[in-house]
């Protein structure tokens, strides 16, 4: 939330700015007003948010608070289902900018009656009568019963009406609405936000002219959404500062989704959030995913039992393998020596994720200013890379080097000086020496425009020489000797620098982005587990339906409804029994021999019994039970009436799931 309301001030500054712009110009009946007036313009501004209509919601909750601080408390957020038409729109209004006036002092105050929206009329001429009782109100308050926020609003706050999705409001309530504002707007300081989610011409295209003239628009462009995942990826994945981690697979289902389904930010931290809730309840280990201080602590008080788990892990089981006998043997079978070394282990792992994030976006550097792109132009792109297999085994890292061996000179410097920049502000203990190193290519690079200079001076003698020959013969002879000594020419000093500048960034991206799953006691930290991640975020609503119906025990988790693959079980809810006997039949379904399959079944369960109610009595409750179990199977589509036959069903759905 902090991140997304850093990258949303810019756009709510200049909102509020555009706010206090229309609002003074109210409040002093500045020359600008007059004419607004006069041509009844309304202040408008087009807010454009993109198509990931799922993050619109925190957006206007987080716009609504900043206004209601700065600007004026008389805010109103409408929504397209609420206002069919424009008595709806009006209620919804008053009924908003009502509730926005009471505060502690009024509620405090016995003198202060509140104004039912229910007891007047919903109408312009209200919500102006409305707003100036509250503005003389407000006047007239002594200092001492001034709300605390009076003093960062003006004196006659305007009313700020939001509409949430303006493509899915009707063309005659905004027009209706516009034109009747419109008429008013000398009584009523109002201003509109118009929420878009696709182009701003959909506003001509809902508005007529003589409409969208009533309107003084200015267009808003907030962040792609594309901008605020790579800025959240950036700041909660590529850090050491948190100790949970998602693996390539994961990492890349989440992106996938956000890329072709939604391109929804909240989703995508809604997809993170369940695999931080999958990892630390099904990892018994994942009590050691924190702060390294605090993961060496309870390292401690590790049980003999989690002290197994640990030795049962794949990556621990490699580490131990590549001990000697007496280790291994410790290991195995000392807890107290096995603590000491996972203390050690998961102190390597905090240092390696350090120094991952500073070589990776050292490396992203390079490759993000290649021409196309060879490992992606985002950091995402290269992470998930470095996270699947060893990047420098990879074409695609091969063909980044060749290209890179191709860079000239100022391109080159400004690489390495961010790459500095990155070190030196980097939390790693180990780049000193690296610092050092990129600051001497710096250094070699400015040795070298000098020297640049006298080998030009060298080139322009010998073309010279070579035009004073004007003899045919030598002139070829001349020529084919410059050829063969551009052969065998060598590696010129800039060239060699430049390969030993490529060379010594590729042994950086060997040594410290080796692939996650590398790394002894990765399990604790990353959640690797993609497949119940597609389970959850990947729905087959289908399949789920039928698992449910088939077999409830799977969802319900009661002994007593475990059945036999073919059989139905005596405790099972009617509309399984129903959906069961329905899947022995055909196209079309007889009720009569339904009823009688389900009557069989229910009284089967349930038995004689001598003390219950007449027979008649029975079969009216079966009936009825029956009857609802099958009008839920229609509602969800298994079903449906026939018009073939009065007393048949027509089954809809075929094949297994």
């Amino acid at each position: 939330q902090q991140i997304q309301e850093d990258l949303n001030k810019q756009l709510f500054d200049n909102l509020v700015s555009f706010l206090r712009r229309s609002h003074s110009e109210f409040q002093e009946k500045t020359t600008e007003w007059t004419c607004r007036m006069k041509s009844r313009e309304i202040p408008t501004a087009a807010l454009v948010l993109g198509v990931n209509v799922t993050d619109h919601d925190l957006t206007f909750r987080s716009l609504s608070e900043v206004l209601q601080n700065n600007i004026s408390p008389y805010i109103a957020l409408l929504e397209a289902k609420d206002c069919t038409g424009v008595k709806h729109l009006m209620q919804k209004l008053l009924g908003q900018l009502m509730n926005c006036y009471i505060d502690v002092d009024s509620l405090e105050d016995e003198d202060c009656v509140q104004v039912s929206q229910n007891r007047i009329r919903c109408s312009m001429t209200s919500l102006i009568n409305w707003y100036e009782s509250v503005t003389k109100k407000t006047d007239s308050e002594t200092p001492r019963k001034k709300r605390t926020s009076s003093s960062k609003h003006w004196q006659s706050p305007p009313v700020v009406v939001i509409f949430k999705d303006m493509e899915s409001f009707t063309t005659k309530v905004l027009q209706d609405f516009i034109v009747i504002s419109s008429q008013h707007i000398h009584e009523l300081p109002l201003v509109l936000i118009f929420g878009i989610a696709t182009s701003p011409m959909i506003i001509h295209s809902l508005l007529p002219h003589s409409v969208s003239s009533l309107l003084c628009i200015e267009l808003f462009q907030s962040l792609s959404s594309k901008e605020h995942l790579l800025t959240i990826i950036d700041k909660l994945l590529l850090t050491a500062q948190f100790p949970f981690k998602l693996g390539e697979k994961v990492l890349q289902i989440l992106i996938n989704i956000f890329l072709y389904h939604d391109f929804s930010v909240q989703n995508f931290i809604k997809g993170f959030q369940l695999c931080i809730v999958e990892h630390f309840y099904s990892q018994p280990l994942s009590v050691l995913c924190c702060q390294l201080e605090d993961a060496k602590k309870r390292v401690n008080s590790l049980s003999h039992n989690q002290c197994e788990n640990i030795r049962r892990l794949p990556s621990f089981r490699r580490y131990v393998e590549s001990q000697v006998s007496e280790k291994q043997v410790a290991l195995l079978t000392t807890d107290s020596y096995l603590k000491e070394v996972i203390q050690k282990l998961l102190e390597d792992l905090h240092v390696y994720h350090e120094n991952y994030v500073s070589v990776l976006r050292c490396l992203h550097v390079f490759t993000s200013s290649l021409p196309k792109y060879p490992l992606g132009k985002q950091i995402r792109e290269l992470h998930c890379a470095c996270l699947e297999n060893q990047v420098w085994e990879t074409e695609e890292y091969e063909s980044s080097l060749q290209l890179a061996r191709m860079l000239n000179k100022s391109d080159l410097v400004t690489m390495l000086q961010q790459c500095v920049e990155i070190f030196v502000s980097s939390s790693g203990k180990e780049f000193d020496k690296t610092v050092e190193k990129l600051k001497e290519f710096l250094t070699q690079f400015q040795k070298l425009e000098a020297e640049a200079f006298q080998e030009q001076d060298v080139s322009v003698s010998s073309q010279k020489e070579l035009q004073k020959k004007t003899d045919l013969y030598h002139l070829q002879k001349t020529l084919l000797e410059l050829k063969e000594s551009r052969r065998s020419k060598k590696l010129t000093k800039f060239e060699m620098l430049r390969f030993e500048v490529v060379d010594y960034i590729d042994s950086l991206v060997r040594n410290y982005l080796v692939p996650a799953d590398h790394k002894t006691l990765h399990e604790i930290a990353y959640f690797n587990t993609a497949s119940v991640l597609r389970e959850h975020l990947n729905a087959a609503p289908r399949t789920a339906l039928h698992t449910a119906l088939n077999n409830p025990y799977c969802y319900l988790k009661n002994q007593a409804l475990k059945s036999d693959g073919g059989s139905i079980s005596n405790k099972a809810p009617d509309i399984c029994i129903v959906y069961k006997l329905h899947l022995e039949c055909g196209r079309l379904i007889n009720l009569v021999d339904w009823l009688e399959a389900f009557s069989t079944v229910v009284t089967a369960v349930e038995g004689p019994n001598a003390d219950a109610a007449s027979s008649d009595q029975v079969d009216d409750i079966i009936h009825a039970r029956f009857i609802r179990a099958v009008s839920e199977l229609e509602l969800l589509g298994f079903i449906k009436p026939s018009k073939q036959k009065t007393d048949h069903v027509a089954r809809l759905t075929w094949g297994g799931c």
